[in-house]
């Protein structure tokens, strides 16, 4: 395959992995919150290893007296 590949970012995949954790607390099937707490783990993980899409301040050079 070529061309650009969408990976997501730090953020989206630590936002997810909160979300999966917030399921695995709110259900009340033990398997359920393993798959959850499982998966969250996993996103975790690969949002160390990701791109931080943040926007970046400009570079200011400063000015000459």
């Amino acid at each position: 395959m070529t061309g650009n590949q969408i990976v997501p970012g730090k953020k989206y995949l630590t936002e997810q992995a909160a979300t999966l954790l917030k399921f695995a607390m709110a259900t009340t099937d033990p398997d359920v919150a393993a798959g959850f707490l499982e998966k969250a783990a996993d996103l975790q993980a690969r949002s160390k290893k990701a791109p931080d899409a943040s926007p970046r301040p400009p570079d200011v050079e400063q000015a000459k007296s």
